[in-house]
């Protein structure tokens, strides 16, 4: 909010990019905090730059899935989308600037390293003097030289999900008695979840909570996990509970999923909807290939090596997955973090996943826990557990990295507590499509028992360093499937102690997020 602070950002993705004359862009955001005055600086800036056409959502308002839509739609040159994504709102919160290329992506390394490079030398930046504009009433209107579109942020993107889904079987599931619940957690998804499921789907009213988007997200941390949807997750687990739950993160790219007495992980979730995508109109052609983060469970991989379908792991980060699906090597793509999506967008995409249970659902007439219950009888259970410690010692943080990285050459047979290391890697990535390598992505350490540890230093915080420590475990099956994560997860965690020593590094009894 600092004056020109923006103004020198937007500028340097403006000379990054080659500049922007002449091109159509997209602009809009969750709504959070100094949203709207961002939205008119930047509409500005593209008028004073030259910028022929942008298109921007009704009061600056875009989910990052519909962003993305709208830049593949109107085949504009990119977009800029403004959330700080899961993280909180308000004058004290965060804020974000994101640049998507063409494609619909977000830019991937070497667009995000050529505006780092155009900030370094940047002496100044082109804004028209000029007043705000009105930026409720839908159509075009004129800013200096430059049209501007104001849309119906929904409208679009409901009719894709409409193209992708079977909204009459969804429809009669509502019919049915089928009951459901959504939170929107005050961020951006009120609108479109008001609009697709109750307007097209016939779900009450009342099946949505928190649905006004707010700038502060109602004072609430808008991550849809087991933590911050806590009030969700009671409904879910009381014995009244309805038959599906789901939110939806700030932008609107992430997902939760739950049924009546069950928590879905979002690795479970991904695998479910790659063994059934084939069930819903959009993919009944079948997919391609599928791809996960390298820290998401290994049970997509299962249902890959079952369907025959190729299955790719790359570093955590979205903009990893475009050039598979712009290849048309994957169709389903995921990440442990709640982001599920398709080559529909080139985004993660909240209320995509949550339409694509419902169609499951519809399709199959089983619970949510009967559903979950059937596939790992058929694949096997992968338990699986993310703890974060947040807020350490950055320069601790790294030393406890730079060690562990010491010690990966010599982990192999080695034993860590109850396991024995199978392999041990500084996770790197090699783009099958343009050959880059991507390194130092997190430590990847396999164990002999079927299990597995995954480190690594996230980049989505804004206090301190935080630890991402990620545990998994195979279970076959029949027997076993029933257990509780975390003490299925017992050895792991001694495993990570002995290896880190964690928390007596940090004095930490536990971690301070635990999905």
């Amino acid at each position: 909010m600092e004056p020109g602070y923006l103004e020198n950002f937007i500028q340097s993705i403006w000379d990054g990019i080659g500049g922007i004359e002449g091109k159509c862009l997209v602009v809009g955001g969750d709504g959070r905090f100094f949203n709207k005055q961002a939205v008119q600086i930047i509409l500005k800036m593209a008028a004073a730059s030259g910028a022929a056409r942008v298109i921007v959502g009704q009061e600056g308002l875009l989910s990052t899935p519909a962003a993305s839509h709208l830049i593949r739609l109107n085949e504009a040159d990119g977009g800029v989308i403004l959330s700080a994504s899961h993280n909180p709102g308000g004058p004290d919160g965060d804020f974000g600037v994101k640049f998507n290329t063409a494609n619909g992506g977000p830019a991937p390394a070497p667009v995000t390293e050529a505006i780092y490079q155009a900030s370094a030398t940047l002496s100044e930046y082109h804004i028209l003097d000029a007043p705000d504009l009105d930026l409720t009433p839908l159509g075009p209107q004129r800013l200096g030289e430059m049209v501007v579109e104001v849309v119906d942020p929904v409208a679009d993107y409901a009719a894709l999900m409409e193209e992708i889904y079977d909204f009459q079987a969804i429809r009669a599931l509502f019919s049915s008695g089928f009951r459901v619940t959504f939170d929107a957690m005050h961020a951006v998804t009120g609108p479109y979840a008001h609009e697709i499921l109750v307007n097209r789907l016939g779900a009450p009213a009342a099946s949505l909570r928190n649905a006004t988007p707010l700038p502060d997200f109602g004072g609430g941390h808008p991550d849809p996990n087991p933590v911050w949807a806590h009030e969700l997750m009671s409904q879910m687990m009381a014995s009244e509970a309805p038959d599906f739950g789901a939110a939806s993160d700030g932008d609107g790219d992430r997902n939760m999923i739950l049924g009546r007495g069950i928590y879905v992980t979002p690795s479970d979730s991904l695998a479910v909807i790659a063994a059934n995508a084939q069930l819903t109109p959009g993919y009944s052609a079948g997919l391609a290939g599928v791809a996960r983060s390298m820290p998401t469970s290994s049970a997509l991989d299962r249902v890959a090596e079952k369907r025959g379908l190729d299955c790719y792991a790359t570093p955590t980060g979205w903009k990893f997955f475009g050039n598979l699906l712009d290849a048309g090597r994957a169709t389903l793509c995921g990440e442990e973090s709640a982001g599920t999506g398709s080559d529909h967008i080139r985004e993660k995409d909240g209320l995509w996943a949550v339409l694509m249970w419902l169609n499951i659902l519809a399709v199959r007439q089983q619970s949510v826990a009967e559903i979950m219950r059937s596939h790992w009888q058929e694949f096997g259970r992968n338990y699986y557990s993310r703890h974060d410690y947040e807020d350490l010692d950055a320069e601790a943080a790294a030393e406890l990295i730079d060690e562990v990285r010491q010690k990966l050459d010599k982990l192999a047979g080695a034993p860590l507590g109850p396991l024995t290391v199978s392999a041990a890697e500084d996770f790197s990535y090699a783009d099958p499509v343009d050959g880059s390598v991507t390194t130092q992505q997190g430590f990847q350490i396999n164990f002999a028992e079927d299990a597995r540890l995954v480190l690594r230093l996230s980049g989505t915080g804004t206090s301190g360093a935080t630890l991402r420590v990620y545990m998994e475990r195979f279970v076959a099956g029949p027997d076993g499937l029933d257990s509780d994560p975390q003490d299925a997860l017992a050895d792991v965690v001694i495993a990570c102690e002995a290896l880190t020593a964690l928390r007596q590094r940090f004095g930490r009894d536990a971690p301070d997020v635990m999905t």
